[in-house]
């Protein structure tokens, strides 16, 4: 298992001082600091200080260190000046601090103008000042930077590290490190498609609100807050997290992506394992598993959308940059909202990336998927609707799948109104799709009453009436005779129809329909009663959901 993120001069997440902090310490204001060269990199991380009197100190250094010398053995060589200050560059040190004094009473020029071109920090101190205390007080600074960064390393790895042993979804161990960071966190794929996000709802908004190319651009300075740990697992990369703004240092900031990579890598690791072992189905959404990669991820973030959409609870308006950054198409774009009852909310999606229709779709609730289809205003909506439903029919087990559909809508407002549309067709015809012979596509000019009632069946009127008209069948012990009944209505009280779809003779049916008349006191034949059990009936199954 192995995580990478961004790096500067100083090591992965190892705590540092920028120059510019450096500069600031009280002890170092008493020598009178002045930023004669490479002001502009003052945010370089200084990993530590040394003191070298040296002309080849360059070879003494590894990196990220803060150079401190009163350049004795410089003086009247101006050749040594500027090899001096070329090595440095070279040897990547964050800056070098000049005492002036005896060597030097003044800035010497051509060190200065060496440091200017390099882009490396010159700082001359104008009072005698001892290096001795500068070394200590940064030092010492440093190794309790460091101190606290084990610590917060370790806490952060048993926190994630404990929410995954206990089962924790991503999402979980996504808002602890949103926590810890203090800013939004963001996973996505390698081609920038965003696939969870975490943090303050608004914030992540804003950050999202032009996701493709702020999050090319983003990060490619030291100070931007923005930082990318890689997610990779037996060589091979398949994501990156980033936090997004983060205010704090750096080097927390490193180490809180790094831990929370690592974490992301197991949780797919003992994911996949359960997958082959036989993981139960009721395991934490958003789990990955070996076979399907990243798609738990996608159908996870697809959810979350769709649910915000289906429910209202956050405006349309809000949505439209998590829906941008997931990957929907959303301008200049019609759309067409479908829920469709099916149990596996991965057929539908592999249905549509098949066809190379541009959409998303995800498990809501009780077998319902909910379906986004996003399509160029030049395409045809209700046939490409179409050809979905019925390649997703083909599939094995989806022959009897219900796809409901709401009209195309032109405005993104108008999305979460024709999810919910679709929502109750589907739920009309969930339990008699077959015996209705609908078309393979349902919209709700296609269910009539039975859409009627079922928008009416929490009121108590509908309820109590439905109770009382089905009363017979609904105290007797032969409850079985429902499905009967419900077929012959549904069928338009065809015998020949129902007794086939039973499996009975139509003898046999006779019996069971003269017991259902005898058991309710209504004649089946007479067309306003049928009409008020069959009313009745559709009040009852709408009330059973």
């Amino acid at each position: 298992m192995t995580t990478t993120s961004q790096t500067s001069a100083a090591r992965p997440w190892e705590p540092a001082l920028s120059v510019r902090q450096v500069l600031g310490l009280e002890r170092v204001r008493a020598g009178q600091p002045e930023v004669v060269a490479g002001a502009h990199r003052l945010d370089r991380p200084v990993r530590w200080v040394h003191v070298a009197e040296a002309a080849d100190v360059g070879v003494m250094l590894s990196g990220g260190e803060m150079v401190l010398t009163t350049g004795v053995l410089l003086a009247g060589d101006e050749d040594k000046q500027g090899e001096y200050i070329r090595s440095l560059d070279r040897a990547e040190a964050a800056a070098v601090v000049l005492g002036l004094g005896r060597a030097f009473p003044a800035p010497p020029e051509v060190m200065r103008r060496a440091a200017e071109r390099c882009g490396l920090p010159m700082v001359v101190l104008h009072r005698p000042f001892p290096f001795a205390e500068l070394t200590e007080e940064v030092q010492s600074r440093l190794l309790r930077r460091k101190f606290a960064a084990v610590s917060l390393s370790e806490a952060v790895r048993t926190e994630l590290t404990g929410l995954i042993t206990a089962g924790a979804p991503v999402q979980r161990l996504l808002d602890e490190v949103a926590r810890h960071a203090g800013c939004p966190v963001v996973v996505t794929n390698l081609a920038h498609r965003v696939l969870a996000t975490a943090g303050e709802r608004a914030a992540v908004d804003d950050v999202l609100r032009d996701w493709e190319r702020i999050a090319r651009q983003a990060g490619a300075g030291p100070a931007d807050g923005w930082i990318r740990a890689e997610l990779s697992c037996r060589g091979e990369r398949w994501g990156r997290l980033v936090l997004c703004g983060h205010r704090g240092e750096r080097a927390t900031g490193r180490l809180l992506a790094d831990r929370a990579a690592e974490a992301l890598v197991l949780h797919r690791m003992l994911a996949g394992d359960g997958a082959h072992a036989g993981a139960p189905a009721g395991a934490p959404a958003g789990t990955l598993n070996a076979r399907d990669g990243w798609d738990s991820w996608e159908e996870q973030s697809a959810r979350s959308l769709l649910t915000d959409l289906v429910t209202g609870a956050v405006p349309a308006r809000q949505l439209l940059p998590r829906a941008r950054a997931a990957g929907l198409p959303v301008n200049r774009r019609v759309f067409v909202p479908l829920v469709v009852r099916e149990r596996e909310p991965a057929r539908p999606a592999r249905v549509l990336r098949r066809l190379g229709l541009p959409g998303i779709a995800a498990g809501l609730a009780d077998d319902r998927v909910a379906v986004l289809l996003s399509l160029a205003p030049d395409q045809d909506a209700p046939a490409l609707t179409a050809h979905f439903a019925t390649r997703l029919r083909t599939e094995p087990g989806c022959d009897r799948t219900v796809v409901a559909a709401a009209d195309a809508r032109a405005d993104w407002a108008d999305v979460p109104a024709g999810l919910r549309e679709a929502r109750h067709v589907a739920d009309a015809v969930a339990d008699c799709a077959t015996a209705l012979g609908l078309p393979p596509v349902v919209r709700l000019r296609d269910v009539h009453l039975r859409g009627l009632v079922r928008l009416l069946r929490d009121d108590p009127h509908v309820q109590s009436f439905a109770e009382r008209e089905l009363d017979g069948l609904l105290r007797g012990p032969d409850r079985d005779l429902l499905p009967v009944l419900r077929t012959y209505l549904a069928t338009g009280r065809n015998k020949s129809r129902t007794a086939q779809l039973h499996h009975v003779s139509r003898p046999a049916l006779y019996r069971r329909l003269e017991a259902i008349q005898g058991r309710l006191g209504v004649d089946l034949d007479d067309f306003e009663q049928a009409a008020s059990v069959h009313i009745a009936l559709l009040a009852h199954d709408a009330q059973q959901g």
